[in-house]
């Protein structure tokens, strides 16, 4: 569960993001009251993390339009019973090829460039195992909502190949995986992973 100064948070963002985006007449009043929740928000996320409330109103003052969950594809790739990790330069950790999905692609497209990105590795999606609430799978807190969706892709070509993001591609039997980076991968999604890599039949996890 998030603490409530993180929900709160959260919640004055969207309503200064929501109000800014649909103050239609261009009051200046309300502008300025929005962009004053805005600062609220800020504040509390600092107060709360020891940032710096510069860094965080420039955050919240970046994002536009609507506001909605962000979206994190990650590609689950196995090989002779072992699960594809790469290892995380910002943290030192492994965790499942992925990142966050850009416009004009799909998910399963997304996907597959992040796997191609991070890895070397050339793959195919063929199944979509699971489309979560980061918030309710055991991640570290996170100052935006996110939805995280997992495609279960087939290893078609390529070879390990390191990244700007990544410093370390392998494949891990699983009594043998790695310390994790727990903000993009917990252990009870890479035992999941496992699970339905042995039950193919079994139906997308959701929520």
């Amino acid at each position: 569960m998030n603490p409530k100064w993180l929900d709160w948070a959260r919640e004055l963002q969207a309503i200064a993001q929501n109000g800014l985006t649909y103050n239609r007449d261009r009051d200046a009043y309300d502008t300025l009251r929005f962009q004053d929740v805005q600062r609220v928000a800020a504040e509390i996320v600092a107060a709360h993390s020891n940032g710096d409330v510069a860094h965080f109103r420039a955050v919240f003052a970046a994002e536009e339009g609507h506001i909605t969950p962000k979206v994190d594809v990650r590609g689950v790739v196995f090989r002779d019973d072992k699960i594809l990790l790469v290892r995380e330069r910002s943290d030192g950790r492994w965790t499942l090829p992925g990142g966050w999905a850009d416009p004009r692609e799909s998910p399963s497209e997304a996907t597959v460039r992040e796997v191609y990105e991070e890895s070397g590795y050339q793959t195919r999606a063929v199944k979509l195992l699971a489309l979560y609430d980061r918030d309710k799978h055991g991640h570290p807190p996170h100052l935006f909502h996110i939805y995280k969706v997992y495609f279960l892709c087939a290893l078609v070509g390529g070879a390990p190949a390191t990244s700007v993001e990544t410093d370390g591609v392998d494949f891990f039997a699983e009594d043998d995986i790695p310390p994790l980076s727990l903000g993009r991968v917990t252990p009870a999604l890479i035992a999941r992973c496992f699970e339905h890599y042995r039950h193919p039949e079994w139906p997308t996890d959701f929520d």
